[in-house]
């Protein structure tokens, strides 16, 4: 487990910070993850019919458990008259408001950034957006439909087969991004006084991630090609940038990117006719040589299971990767030494070791302050906290404007 830095103060640097987070499934709730696990009150803003999608959503709404922790739940129906008065008061004392629905949905409420910044002139707000401002921006748009307009799912997939990753990448990814805009903003109201409005696009992200990519094209004038099709060893420029399989059955992943790490490998693996060759003596010789030369690698390779092969590579100081599902992470033991995974109570009682945010300070750690909030848990404390009677509370509940739920068990 890492310990903190002599002089460290322990403090998460947006304890101070309140946040409004108007999100639901993905894309949103990762944005004000970020804020909340910094030590930022995030109020997560939700329907008092079933609140956010990702609490019914299939995998026995194990999303929403990873999404939100560290959060408090208001159940508001925005849709109302005085729910609308209610989310107004909440936003004359927060810093920051985000929101991931559709296109135009906040602005037709009367509650969009125009609205809102009237009321507070220091709010930043952040929109994650199918796109950014433009011909597009009517659009609305999902993970998959970005990565397959943004180029991703074309480079990922083999030729004609276009492929989504494996993971929400592009909803996170512009959260992410949208976050570091917020932080920028941040930084500038400490010499202004005033917010701003951040909006950061799926289809953009996509976009920046494939810019690679697309200054390749620029730079040699050819048509982009799926990188299945390029080939790993080609499209990197390395002699040995493989998969091999194991003699059970696994794969494990070897990058050899210098002349050390090749002579290494030949050393471990017992290959010194090819350590002796002078047609494999540099990368350009390897790339070369890989229709004859990989197959006796291989030949070598599979003689040994998976553990074995990781413990020779480790070793000879080789660059390896096992290929891993995302369940053996749960087991990964670097993960547990560096206290990557933080133990958070999800349904039925159940508790599963969960990623932290992927970095760390010498100063903070980050940790579970609250557990995944019930809908409506936490509607009573906010309302409170913003001045309203009990009196006023116990009107709102009745009008069904609100709804005051309870725990999460």
């Amino acid at each position: 487990m890492r310990s903190l830095a002599d002089g460290a103060t322990g403090v998460l640097p947006l304890k101070d910070l309140r946040v409004l987070e108007l999100g639901h499934i993905v894309a949103g709730p990762t944005a004000s993850l970020i804020l909340a696990d910094l030590g930022a009150d995030v109020i997560k803003v939700e329907r008092p019919d079933g609140g956010d999608q990702a609490r019914n959503m299939p995998g026995a709404a194990s999303g929403f458990y990873f999404f939100n922790r560290n959060k408090r739940s208001l159940a508001i129906d925005l849709k109302t008259d005085a729910g609308k008065e209610v989310f107004r008061r909440l936003v004359k004392s927060a810093d920051v408001c985000l929101d991931n629905y559709a296109p135009g949905a906040l602005e037709r409420l009367g509650l969009g950034y125009g609205d809102l910044a009237k009321l507070n002139p220091r709010l930043i707000y952040l929109a994650v957006k199918g796109f950014l401002p433009g011909p597009y921006e009517h659009r609305p748009s999902l993970d998959e439909l970005a990565q397959m307009m943004g180029g991703l799912a074309f480079m990922t997939g083999p030729k004609g087969r276009p492929l989504r990753a494996g993971a929400s990448v592009i909803d996170i990814g512009a959260a992410t991004y949208g976050i570091v805009g917020v932080l920028a903003a941040l930084h500038v109201r400490d010499s202004t006084g005033r917010g701003q409005m951040i909006t950061s696009g799926l289809f953009e992200t996509s976009v920046f991630w494939v810019g690679q990519w697309m200054a390749r094209a620029v730079a040699t004038g050819e048509p982009s090609f799926p990188m299945a099709e390029i080939g790993q060893s080609v499209r990197m420029g390395w002699g040995i940038f493989h998969l091999f399989d194991t003699a059970d059955r696994q794969q494990v992943f070897i990058g050899v990117t210098s002349n050390a790490h090749w002579e290494r490998l030949c050393q471990e693996f017992g290959m010194p006719e090819l350590l002796a060759d002078a047609r494999l003596d540099n990368n350009a010789k390897r790339v070369a040589a890989q229709e004859w030369m990989l197959p006796l690698v291989r030949q070598v390779a599979i003689q040994f299971s998976g553990a074995q092969l990781q413990q020779k590579l480790e070793k000879a100081s080789v660059p390896y990767a096992p290929v891993q599902r995302p369940d053996q992470l749960l087991d990964d033991p670097h993960l547990h030494a560096t206290g990557q995974l933080l133990p958070t109570p999800m349904q039925d009682g159940r508790t599963g070791n969960l990623p932290k945010l992927p970095f760390n300070s010498s100063d903070y750690e980050f940790g579970i302050r609250r557990p995944p909030p019930g809908l409506g848990e936490h509607t009573r404390e906010v309302l409170g906290e913003a001045g309203l009677s009990q009196a006023e509370i116990d009107a709102l509940v009745s009008a069904k404007v609100v709804l005051s739920g309870v725990p999460e068990k």
